[in-house]
């Protein structure tokens, strides 16, 4: 377990409101702790407890809602520490049923005009950038902020950059964005302060569709560049939302 003089030992168990417990394994974003936290929601959920409503992560946390008037907080509480005391979640291997995303983008051009700032304040040409970003493999890390939208990462530290110190007004929904060490893909249009560095025909949240939510935590993408055309000619066939997107199952 780990110490923070602030909130005290992880993993931590704190009440949230009348039906709600939250299992913390660290108190800021660090790659160990988010696989914990998907470990052990895959757990609580495998165990089937009477009176829990439903389950979810965030980037270090699960949080468990149940029915106080069917089960009491002590009761929740106790389960939660049984299942804590099984293992070493922050060694757990990732839970089964995850799926790898190969998304096209256009990185850069004036379809994504902040891949050149991102990539100076990364130390990096926009090529080397390119690069960097269709080399690595980043993991859905939570969903949050909009319906369906996935907190991609961890990319290496040179992308460790920040946000921007003022907003853009607006990016369009499949925009990838990009800022410390993390990358979405947005669901909707809307403004943000990180910073364009690509654009995609992926759609995240489908709302006619049976499962709105096209990712799921613990989901792996991968990033192939393409041209503005390419992009287009997705975009004229693109009913499914995949947007050229490949998917497979992680074995």
């Amino acid at each position: 377990m780990g110490t923070d003089s602030t909130q005290g030992t992880f993993p931590l168990i704190r009440t949230v409101g009348i039906d709600g417990m939250l299992v913390t394994f660290a108190p800021v974003l660090e790659d160990r702790a988010n696989c914990a936290a998907l470990a052990f929601r895959a757990a609580v959920d495998a165990a089937e407890w009477d009176g829990v409503i439903e389950t979810a992560t965030t980037l270090t946390s699960v949080h468990v809602r149940f029915d106080p008037l069917y089960v009491p907080h002590d009761a929740i509480r106790g389960r939660l520490e049984g299942l804590l005391a099984g293992r070493d979640w922050m060694n757990a291997p990732l839970p089964d049923g995850r799926r790898l995303w190969t998304v096209p983008v256009v990185f850069g051009t004036d379809l994504a005009p902040q891949l050149g700032e991102a990539a100076a304040e990364a130390g990096m040409t926009e090529d080397q950038a390119i690069e960097s970003l269709t080399s690595q493999t980043v993991r859905v890390l939570t969903i949050g902020f909009a319906p369906g939208m996935p907190y991609m990462g961890p990319l290496t530290p040179a992308w460790d950059i920040p946000r921007q110190k003022a907003l853009t007004p607006k990016v369009p929904e499949g925009a990838l964005v990009l800022a410390i060490r993390q990358v979405i893909v947005f669901t909707s249009e809307t403004p943000t302060g990180w910073r364009h560095v690509g654009q995609t025909a992926f759609r995240g949240f489908r709302p006619e569709a049976e499962e709105p939510f096209a990712l799921q935590p613990g989901d792996e993408m991968r990033f192939t560049a393409i041209g503005p055309a390419d992009l287009e000619a997705i975009r004229a066939d693109n009913a499914t939302g995949m947007g050229g997107a490949k998917v497979e199952e992680i074995a």
